[in-house]
C-alpha cells in the first residue's frame, strides 16, 4: 500500500484485528509531542496531510503548519485537505451533474478526454430535498405527494439516472429513502475508511450547509458550495485557512422537562454571541457523555446558524453504541475501534488528561438549560417559552426588524373572522397556520420524536384537538421514523392531531410549505396579520417557511404540536391552557408533556438495530417508481433544447485553452445596496415561483401554466430559471427601494425594475454591475446557486463589511471578487449612497489579502478595501475565471 518514497513512510502502521490485517498511517509515529496537545478535529486534518503527502498538492510544510496549530491558529496559515469523499442532495446534486455533463463537453470541444470530468472521490447523492406538502391531513398523504413530485421531476430524476450510469465512483440513494443528512448519519457515515486494507479516518465536504450534522457521530465534515464540491470529487484539495478551535465544554444534568432541542437553540445563541464564524467547535467535558449520538448529532446539525465550520464531537463509546444500534457490520466495528484507540483518536470525555489545547474555552451548564424557542426571523434569537408571550407582543410593537413587525398600537388586537368547512373561526396576530416537524435537525432524534408522539397521545387521551385550518404535517429524515413511532405505539395520536407522514425529505424548512387553505390566506392578507410557521426545523429567515407566515419559530417537536393545540403563540403555558376538555376542565401544558425519564424508556423498547437493518436494505432496491425510469446510457448527455428542468449552463460557453488575462472593473453602477444578515436565503431561489416573477414569465414563454411551475428547488438544474429567480426574495431590503421587494434601482434611469431585468439592462448598455452589501453577507445555505446566479446577471464584484465562510468562497469560485471595507469602516462612513459609480483594478501580480483601491466616480475619491483571496489556490481558481474552468484546463492539458 505504501509508496517508500513517501516523505511519511516512517508512519506506515500495521493492525490485526479479527484475523485482518491492516495498515495505516500513524501520527503518532511523528514522534512529536504537540500531537497529543491538538484537538481531535484538528488531528483528523493532520492525519489527512500525512497519508495524502505527495509533493503536489500537500507537502511536508503543510503537515508542520497543522503540528504547529497553537502558533499557526492566528496566522491565517493555508493548509490543504482531502475529505474522503463528497455529499450531494438532489438540490444542489442535479447542478454539480450538470456541470459534470457541460463539463465533459467543453473537454471534447477543447480536444481533451471528456471521460476525464468523472468523481475520484466517492460520492453519495441522496435525493431528498423533492417533496412539497400540497396534500397534509390525509389518510394518504405520503403516497399522494410522492405521486406528485414523481410526475413533477420525472425528468429530474431521469437525469439523474443518467449520472448514476455515466459517473463511476458515485453512489444515489433514491427518492423516498429519507433526508441526506440523516441517511448519512444512519447509514452511509463509515467513521472509517478501509480502502484495499488500509484505514483512515472518515471525512467529508457537502453541498447543504447542514453536512455538519455527522460530526456529532466523529466523522469531520461541513457544507461547500457545489463547485468546490465538485473539484473534490475530482480529486483537488480542499485550500483551507487552518481554523482557531472553540472547547465547548459541557457539565451538569438536564432537568426532566428540557428537550435536546433546547440545548441546540440554547447553545446556538451562547455561541453567536462568542463569535466562532470560520471556527471549529469541538465539545468536551463531561456532560458530553450524557448526549446520545442523536443529541449530538442535532447540536452539530445547527453549525451553520451558530456560525462555525464544524461542531465537533470525537468518538467516543456512545459512538460505537450507535453504530451497533444502527446495524452496522460489527467486523467494521471491531477495527474502527482498534483503529482510532491506536491514533489517539478516540475520546472518554470524563477523562480530563485527555483534554488537548484550545483556542478559548466557553462552558455550558446543561442544569441551565430551560425549554425555548428561536425566533421570530433568526434561528439564533432565543426566547424562553416562559417569555415567549411577552417577547411576541414586544415584537409586534417594534420598528421593523429581526424582533420587529411595527404593527400599530390600535391594529395589534386584529380579529379576522373567516369560514373554513362550514365553520366560524377567527384569527389574529400571533395565531398558527403552519406546525411542521420537519428537517433532519431533529427527526433524526428518536428522544425528542418519540416525546412529540407522547405529548399527542396525552393530549388526545384528554380530549385535546387542533383547528382543521392550521396546516400541520410531520416528515421525517427517513423511514426508521415512521418504524418507531409505529411500533411505539404514537402513531394514532400523531395522526389524530393532523400530523400525518406527508413524506421524506427537506419541506417545510426549506420552502416547500405547500399551499395554505384559500380562507386562511384570504383572512390574513386582509388583517395584514402577522400569522405564525412553528416548526422543528433549522431556518426560520423572513420568506423562507411561506410567504404569509411573517413570524416563523424553531421549536422541539413536543413544542410544535403543543402550539398547534393552543392555535397561537401568544400563550402563557404556565397560567393559560391549552385547551378544555367536553366537559369544561382546563389542560395545561405541564398535563400532557412527558418527561425525559418516560421517552428514554419508550425509546430504549422500540428503537432497534432490525429497524435500520430493514429500512436501509431496502434501500439498495430503490422503489417501482425509479426504477422504472429509463436513462441515456450516452457518455455526453443529449441535452433537450426543450426541457425546462435540465440546461446546459454557460459557464464554459466563452472558455478558451488559454488562462485570460485579468481584466478591471471600470465604471461598474451598483445592482443592489444591501443593508446586514443578507443571506442566501435572500440571494438564492428558492421556495415557489411567484407568478409576477421574472422567473414565472420565462417558464409562461415556454408554455407553462402556473400549475406546472413547480418550485426553483426543482429546477435547478435550469440556468434560465436559476438568474431570473437570483435576488427574487420577497423579504430582500435593498437600500435603494426603502421597502422590503425583489425590485431595485436601475441607476442610471431611476426606473424601478425586478432585479433580474435591472441586470439584463445594464448588460444590454454595456454597463458591469457590483453589489454593495453590510456585515455577514452570504450568511445561511451553502447553496451553488447564490454564486452562479450573481455571475449569471453580471455581477464582477461584491463590496461589503464581512462574509460568511461558505459564500465568499463560492463568489471566489465564481471568479466574483469579494472585497471588504476596511475594519470600522462601512459604505456610509464612506459617504457611498451606491448609486456612484465603481471602478476596480487588481494588479497582474495581486496577492492573498492585499489591499487595493477603489476609484468612484472616476477619479473623484478612493478608498481602500481588503481584496477576500484568502489563499493562493483561491486567487489561481479566480485567475482561471472560477474553479470548475481551472478544472476543465487541469483536465485538458493532463
Amino acid at each position: 500500500m505504501a509508496d517508500p518514497a513517501h516523505p511519511f513512510q516512517q508512519c506506515v502502521a500495521s493492525l490485526e484485528v479479527g484475523g485482518e490485517s491492516f495498515t495505516y498511517y500513524n501520527p503518532l509515529k511523528l514522534n512529536d509531542p504537540r500531537y497529543e496537545r491538538l484537538p481531535f478535529s484538528i488531528r483528523v486534518l493532520l492525519e489527512s496531510a500525512v497519508r495524502n503527502c505527495d509533493n503536489f498538492q500537500v507537502h511536508p510544510k503543510d503537515v508542520e503548519n497543522i503540528l504547529s496549530w497553537e502558533e499557526t491558529q492566528t496566522k491565517a496559515v493555508e493548509v490543504p485537505f482531502r475529505p474522503a469523499r463528497v455529499i450531494l442532495q438532489d438540490f444542489t446534486g442535479v447542478p454539480a451533474v450538470v456541470d459534470f455533463a457541460a463539463m465533459r463537453d467543453a473537454v471534447k470541444r477543447l480536444g481533451g478526454d471528456p471521460s476525464k470530468i468523472n468523481p475520484v472521490c466517492p460520492a453519495d447523492l441522496v435525493i431528498d430535498h423533492s417533496v412539497q406538502v400540497d396534500v397534509s391531513r390525509s389518510q394518504d398523504a405520503l403516497k399522494q405527494n410522492q405521486k406528485l413530485e414523481f410526475q413533477r421531476n420525472q425528468e429530474r430524476f431521469q437525469f439523474l439516472k443518467w449520472g448514476a450510469k455515466a459517473l463511476r465512483n458515485m453512489l444515489i440513494v433514491p427518492p423516498g429513502s429519507g433526508i441526506v443528512h440523516q441517511v448519512n448519519l444512519e447509514y452511509l457515515g463509515r467513521v472509517v475508511f478501509n480502502t484495499n486494507g488500509t484505514l483512515y479516518p472518515d471525512s467529508l465536504v457537502g453541498t447543504d450547509s447542514h453536512t455538519t450534522m455527522i460530526n456529532g457521530l466523529g466523522i469531520l465534515g461541513w457544507g461547500v458550495g457545489g463547485i468546490e464540491a465538485e473539484a473534490v470529487m475530482l480529486g483537488q484539495a480542499i485550500s483551507m485557512v487552518l481554523p482557531q478551535v472553540v472547547g465547548y465544554k459541557i457539565t451538569g444534568q438536564l432537568n426532566q422537562l428540557v428537550t435536546s432541542t433546547d440545548v441546540v437553540l440554547t447553545i446556538t445563541k451562547h455561541l453567536r454571541q462568542v463569535g466562532v464564524v470560520g471556527k471549529f467547535v469541538e465539545f468536551f467535558g463531561p456532560g458530553v457523555s450524557q448526549l446520545s449520538i442523536a443529541d449530538r448529532a442535532t447540536i452539530s446539525n445547527m453549525c451553520p446558524e451558530y456560525g462555525a465550520t464544524v461542531g465537533y464531537f470525537p468518538v467516543d463509546d456512545m459512538s460505537m453504541v450507535y453504530l451497533r444500534q444502527t446495524n452496522r457490520d460489527e467486523k467494521k466495528l471491531v477495527y474502527i475501534e482498534a483503529y482510532l484507540k491506536a491514533c489517539n483518536m478516540y475520546r472518554d470525555f470524563n477523562n480530563t488528561d485527555q483534554d488537548p489545547n484550545f483556542s478559548q474555552i466557553v462552558e455550558l451548564d446543561l442544569a441551565t438549560v430551560v425549554p425555548s424557542v428561536s425566533g421570530p426571523k433568526r434561528p439564533h434569537d432565543r426566547v424562553p417559552v416562559s417569555d415567549m408571550k411577552q417577547d411576541f407582543q414586544q415584537c409586534l410593537a417594534n420598528k421593523v426588524g429581526f424582533k420587529g413587525f411595527a404593527i400599530p398600537k390600535e391594529k395589534q388586537s386584529s380579529t379576522i373572522p373567516f369560514t373554513y368547512n362550514n365553520k366560524e373561526y377567527a384569527l389574529s396576530h400571533g395565531s398558527v397556520v403552519i406546525a411542521a416537524i420537519t428537517s433532519c435537525t431533529n427527526t433524526s432524534n428518536p428522544s425528542v420524536m418519540l416525546g412529540a408522539g407522547l405529548l399527542a397521545k396525552k393530549a388526545v387521551e384528554a380530549g385535546l384537538t387542533v383547528k382543521p385550518y392550521i396546516k400541520t404535517s410531520l416528515s421525517p429524515g427517513s423511514g426508521v421514523v415512521t418504524y418507531y413511532l409505529q411500533e411505539s405505539g404514537v402513531t394514532p395520536y400523531l395522526k389524530q392531531l393532523g400530523f400525518d407522514i406527508v413524506g421524506y425529505g427537506c419541506m417545510t424548512c426549506i420552502g416547500n410549505s405547500g399551499p395554505l387553505p384559500e380562507p386562511v390566506a384570504e383572512a390574513v392578507e386582509k388583517g395584514d396579520l402577522v400569522a405564525v410557521g412553528v416548526l422543528s426545523g433549522n431556518r426560520n429567515f423572513e420568506g423562507r417557511i411561506h410567504p404569509l407566515t411573517r413570524a416563523n419559530y424553531l421549536a422541539s417537536p413536543p413544542l410544535v404540536i403543543a402550539y398547534a393545540i393552543a392555535g397561537t403563540v401568544s400563550i402563557d403555558f404556565e397560567t393559560e391552557p391549552l385547551g378544555k376538555t367536553a366537559d369544561g376542565k382546563e389542560i395545561f401544558l405541564r398535563d400532557v408533556w412527558p418527561t425525559r425519564a418516560e421517552i428514554q424508556e419508550v425509546e430504549r423498547k422500540n428503537v432497534v438495530p432490525a429497524m435500520f437493518k430493514d429500512v436501509y436494505a431496502r434501500i439498495q432496491d430503490g422503489n417501482e417508481a425509479w426504477n422504472n425510469l429509463e436513462a441515456s446510457d450516452a457518455q455526453l448527455y443529449p441535452w433537450d433544447p426543450k426541457s425546462t428542468y435540465i440546461k446546459s449552463p454557460p459557464f464554459f460557453e466563452e472558455m478558451t485553452a488559454e488562462i485570460p488575462s485579468l481584466q478591471p472593473i471600470t465604471d461598474a453602477f451598483a445592482l443592489l445596496n444591501l443593508g446586514d444578515s443578507v443571506t442566501t436565503d435572500h440571494i438564492s431561489p428558492a421556495g415557489s415561483i411567484a407568478r409576477n416573477s421574472p422567473a414565472a414569465r420565462y417558464l409562461a414563454s415556454k408554455g407553462l401554466t402556473p400549475r406546472d411551475f413547480n418550485s426553483y428547488g426543482s429546477r435547478r438544474g435550469n440556468d434560465a430559471v436559476m438568474s431570473r429567480g437570483t435576488f427574487a426574495n420577497i423579504r430582500l431590503l435593498n437600500k435603494f427601494i426603502g421597502k422590503a421587494s425583489p425590485k431595485t434601482c436601475h441607476v442610471p434611469s431611476g426606473d424601478t425594475m425586478d432585479v433580474f431585468d435591472a441586470a439584463v439592462r445594464y448588460r444590454e448598455e454595456g454597463q458591469s454591475v457590483i453589489i454593495l452589501a453590510g456585515k455577514e453577507y452570504g450568511s445561511g445555505s451553502s447553496r451553488d446557486w447564490a454564486a452562479k446566479g450573481p455571475w449569471m446577471q453580471g455581477i464582477r464584484a461584491v463590496i461589503a463589511e464581512s462574509y460568511e465562510r461558505i459564500h465568499r468562497s463560492n463568489l471566489v469560485g465564481m471568479g466574483i471578487i469579494p472585497l471588504q471595507y476596511l475594519p470600522g469602516e462601512t459604505a456610509e462612513s464612506l459617504g457611498l449612497t451606491g448609486k456612484e459609480r465603481f471602478t476596480i483594478q487588481l494588479a497582474d501580480d495581486i496577492q492573498p489579502g492585499q489591499t487595493i483601491d477603489i476609484k468612484v466616480n472616476g477619479e473623484e475619491r478612493t478608498f481602500k478595501a481588503l481584496v477576500r483571496f484568502d489563499t493562493p489556490v483561491e486567487l489561481t481558481y479566480f485567475r482561471h475565471g472560477g474553479i470548475l474552468n481551472y478544472m476543465v484546463r487541469r483536465m485538458i492539458s493532463a
